[in-house]
């Protein structure tokens, strides 16, 4: 952990990269990269420089900043998450031109890495050559473990701001949240996670690997001050009943189903008291895309039907943010290139649309 913002500056510019750049790529994608540079910086070339010069100016900004983390390496269905932080980015500039958030740029990805644990010596060493020039540097090279590690010094130099995470698949939201709910426990202030999705990310492990995109709720319980501080919203698909959860893991969930028979209001009514009985000081919203109904939300790794519908999803947002601070949020598993419904690129900007949404309103809720 660095200990002062020269230090911290020194491992911003070495760890990430320019917005939209964390997929490494020669071509794919080049002109709607250079779209991106050129609404952020007005140009789209030398894009190093001018985002370094950038990164100068974090300590003055607003509350709400966005952080990208291009790796789909955690997921394990249906690829394509890793371009999400780009196409959202550019949806957001374009649907919500008002929007103030300071954009840090993204972790600089090496596709074929998850987390720094699954590595050998000679293998860290190799990867640090080549991402830092030094065989011998002390930053890691891992998307997740990049990503802890720079917010972990983040919130140390910046306690009042927040970070809003565009990924990549789920297992992003790991390092995410982990980072804030250490930082808010220093601070003294008990934090919720509110967590839609399809899915309930429980698994302890799968394939073996214990850190991806079904199990990263597992990992993050211990930095909870009670595992019912976990809320999940949306849940459909799954192979073991609600029962199974809330019993096993302590979590508190509102499937999808219950959000349709109930009403979104009641659903609404529980969370709010649940925050209340708890005393809840702040949240963090952890956003899955495949929490909407694949009518709204297809271009993701898993669409899924029976879902939210957006307007459901921003109202218990609305209510969540009335009764509680929004500090920290993410949005994850746009996977732009994908597409189940035979739609193209219709299906694409429905899910982007959707995505930006959500996405602008946490952040102007960062901002307050």
């Amino acid at each position: 952990m660095t200990t002062s913002w020269s230090a911290f500056k020194n491992k911003i510019t070495q760890c990430l990269c320019p917005p939209g750049n964390g997929v490494f790529t020669v071509n794919t994608a080049k002109e709607r990269k250079e779209q991106l540079h050129n609404a952020l910086f007005g140009q789209s070339n030398n894009i190093d420089a001018l985002w370094q010069a950038s990164v100068e100016t974090l300590p003055k900004s607003g509350n709400a900043v966005l952080l990208g983390i291009a790796s789909d390496c955690g997921g394990g269905i249906l690829r394509g998450a890793n371009w999400g932080p780009l196409f959202v980015r550019s949806t957001l500039l374009e649907q919500y031109p008002d929007l103030t958030v300071f954009d840090l740029g993204d972790v600089r990805v090496i596709p074929h890495l998850l987390h720094d644990k699954y590595l050998n010596e000679a293998t860290i060493a190799n990867c640090r050559k080549a991402l830092y020039q030094d065989p011998e540097s002390q930053f890691p090279v891992s998307p997740l473990t990049i990503t802890e590690d720079v917010l972990h010094d983040f919130y140390a130099e910046f306690p009042k701001k927040g970070i809003f995470g565009i990924g990549g698949d789920h297992s992003v939201s790991y390092p995410l949240t982990k980072a804030y709910l250490q930082a808010k426990n220093k601070q003294g202030k008990r934090a919720a996670i509110v967590h839609f999705d399809a899915h309930t990310d429980l698994l302890v492990e799968r394939l073996g690997i214990d850190l991806c995109f079904g199990s990263w709720c597992t990992h993050i319980l211990d930095d909870l001050v009670d595992n019912r501080d976990l809320i999940q919203v949306g849940i459909r698909s799954s192979g073991k009943p609600k029962s199974h959860w809330e019993g096993s893991f302590g979590v508190k969930q509102h499937w999808a189903h219950e959000v349709k028979e109930q009403g979104v209001d009641v659903i609404i009514e529980k969370i709010i008291a649940q925050l209340k009985a708890d005393n809840i000081d702040e949240v963090y919203v952890s956003f899955d895309i495949d929490a909407l109904d694949e009518t709204y939300a297809a271009a993701t790794g898993t669409p899924e039907p029976d879902g939210l519908s957006p307007s459901e999803a921003m109202k218990i947002l609305r209510a969540v943010a009335a009764q509680c601070p929004i500090t920290g949020a993410d949005m994850m598993e746009i996977a732009p290139f994908t597409d189940s419904t035979g739609l193209g690129e219709a299906s694409r900007d429905r899910t982007l649309a959707a995505g930006a949404e959500i996405s602008a309103f946490l952040i102007e809720e960062m901002n307050k």
